[in-house]
């Protein structure tokens, strides 16, 4: 999930790795074993929607009911640390049904060296429309689990809820394909720190893998000056859902989600911390892409055997996928207005 920060020093609660178990086989998984940065080679797109059939408020078709049978799938997995085959099956799933809602997807691998040894991470980054040159907005999600010795984690909230939500916002998007091509769909891997949270000279060291290693990589190519903003989601599911935005957030973006949810009348499930949020958002906040963190941190289960299925609310996930979607929106006819 993510971790919190007092007076400049970070906090975190690790514990040891969990035990891997609960194989689920997807008969519909599509089995993802190319290395490096490349689409997945049975990506398909969409047949454009006709323009009479887009729905003018796009944030009522969120399903919470889907979004919930989503985080339900990959909580059946199990376990889902990264480079353990549980979180390839995940990505599996994921990008199985990203390519069903029309998304083309894109394995962004790379290793990295972690407190355990070398371990093979993998972003998914899914783009509508077949440019990578159309996008202005990115939600995103991370989609891999802590690692426990003593504990079977399963991640219900803090991994699984906001991964499940992002695959239904895949769907929504895609009822409107002239949205869909501006935004950047991104599923982190290995946000979760490896043993805890932890920096050297100021530069993290164990945790913010996936998320990193993107934000490098935008910043190499250019493609980060291409982003207006974006949106991170984490641990979103809670059944009594207190959102808690970072002090920090960028202001601007800020006062536009909290314009989205006194729109859509859920303002009251939106607050500020009062400690500043570490999580996926910060490496791109870092090279000037505008990041917020919609994260639901007051939550009592996290990081232990509790965080399951039954702690969480489908109407969590729809008010989440409701207010993000109003903000896309709202957003989205900005940028034209800009233009």
């Amino acid at each position: 999930m993510a971790t919190t920060i007092c007076n400049g020093f970070s906090r975190s609660w690790g514990w040891p790795t969990n035990n891997q178990r609960l194989i689920f086989v997807l008969a519909f998984a599509l089995g993802l074993t190319s290395p490096g940065c490349k689409r997945h080679p049975n990506a398909t797109a969409a047949s454009p929607t006709p323009a009479a059939n887009i729905p003018a408020q796009i944030w009522n078709e969120f399903s919470g009911d889907k979004a919930f049978a989503l985080v339900k799938a990959q909580c059946d997995i199990g376990p889902r640390p990264s480079g353990s085959a549980e979180l390839e099956r995940a990505r599996s799933i994921i990008t199985a049904q990203l390519e069903r809602n029309g998304w083309s997807v894109q394995r962004q691998s790379f290793t990295d060296n972690t407190p355990r040894g070398p371990v093979e991470f993998v972003n998914l980054i899914a783009r509508y429309g077949g440019s990578e040159k159309t996008q202005q907005f990115i939600v995103a999600s991370h989609y891999d689990t802590k690692i426990f010795d003593t504990i079977h984690f399963v991640g219900a909230s803090d991994g699984a809820s906001s991964t499940g939500a992002l695959l239904e916002l895949s769907r929504v998007l895609a009822l409107d394909p002239a949205l869909a091509r501006r935004i950047e769909l991104v599923f982190f891997d290995g946000e979760e720190a490896v043993v805890q949270y932890s920096q050297s000279n100021g530069v993290l060291t164990d945790g913010l893998y996936g998320s990193r290693y993107y934000a490098k990589d935008l910043a190499a190519t250019g493609r980060n000056r291409q982003f207006r903003a974006g949106v991170l989601w984490d641990m979103i599911g809670n059944s009594k859902l207190n959102i808690t935005l970072s002090p920090d957030s960028p202001a601007q973006l800020m006062q536009e989600i909290f314009a989205a949810a006194d729109q859509l009348q859920s303002r009251s499930a939106f607050s500020i911390s009062d400690r500043i949020i570490l999580d996926d958002h910060a490496p791109l906040n870092d090279v000037k892409v505008p990041m917020i963190d919609l994260i639901g941190f007051d939550y009592p289960y996290w990081h232990t055997s509790d965080d399951t299925l039954d702690k969480l609310s489908p109407q969590s996930l729809k008010t989440v996928g409701a207010v993000t979607l109003r903000w896309l929106k709202n957003a989205s006819n900005q940028a034209y207005a800009g233009q």
